[in-house]
């Protein structure tokens, strides 16, 4: 079904892995949809014609989620692009590991750039575009509510940032009828975690369903709560883990 038809969306960092599955997904049920990407522009062009290829419209833009104007640019460029904007789906994202007492101080402020700001200025700049039926879904971590290893603490505290920026965020924007959700995402077969890693008999080891999830698993998470179906569900987290934080 078309639940989406009509509808604009903005996914960031959709060139690859998770984000260029929701961006397939949205455009399997109807959508239009604009992504962004950072270096890799073969793999976004990619994403474009496959979009294309469904019969929707396409546009990929690079932005550097580190810089707010690049942020603030690229939202409003796919919305002049589109015709609009109801769909944004943060999802651009870093991952960098260490113990605390080895962390290098620039390496918190790259996380903490890409990671929380990036998705607050994102919405920011997207909530003058959003109509009533609009809908804001960021992409979070499992690790927020179950940190496993001693290197991921930064990374994971990132991330749970996210969880009081949903909540917040659908307070803010529920009386203009838009919903703002948490997609939270455990162990995915993708290149920042491969399912043949060297870490991922013991992730597999964690989780009940005995497997890793796959990008498409957290896309069909994502594109339920962007349908009118989801109309009455906003502040929720939705794990997508295979139960390892049961």
């Amino acid at each position: 079904m078309l639940e989406l038809d009509g509808r604009r969306a903005l996914v960031t960092g959709g060139s690859r892995g998770i984000g260029a599955a929701i961006a397939l997904a949205l455009a399997e049920k109807g959508a239009d949809v604009a992504i962004t990407f950072d270096r890799s522009a073969d793999r976004a062009a990619a994403v474009v014609r496959a979009i294309e290829a469904m019969g929707r419209r396409g546009f990929a833009l690079q932005a550097n989620s580190v810089d707010p104007a690049a942020i603030k640019r690229s939202v409003d460029e796919a919305a002049r692009l589109l015709g609009g904007l109801n769909i944004l789906v943060n999802n651009a994202a870093i991952a960098l590991y260490d113990t605390i007492a080895e962390f290098k101080a620039e390496d918190i402020d790259a996380l903490l750039a890409v990671n929380v700001r990036s998705p607050i200025l994102a919405a920011q700049a997207a909530i003058p575009h959003l109509p009533a039926g609009g809908r804001i879904v960021s992409i979070g971590s499992a690790g927020a509510d179950r940190i496993v290893g001693v290197t991921g603490t930064v990374y994971f505290m990132t991330k749970s940032a996210l969880q009081s920026f949903t909540r917040g965020l659908a307070r803010e924007l529920g009386p203009r009828d838009i919903t703002v959700n948490l997609v939270q995402p455990g162990s995915t077969d993708t290149d920042m975690n491969p399912a043949n890693g060297e870490f991922a008999d013991f992730q597999r080891s964690l989780i009940p369903l005995g497997r890793y999830g796959e990008p498409a698993d957290v896309a069909a998470a994502v594109a339920f709560l962007a349908t009118p179906a989801a109309r009455q569900i906003t502040g929720t987290i939705l794990t997508v883990d295979g139960g390892a934080v049961a």
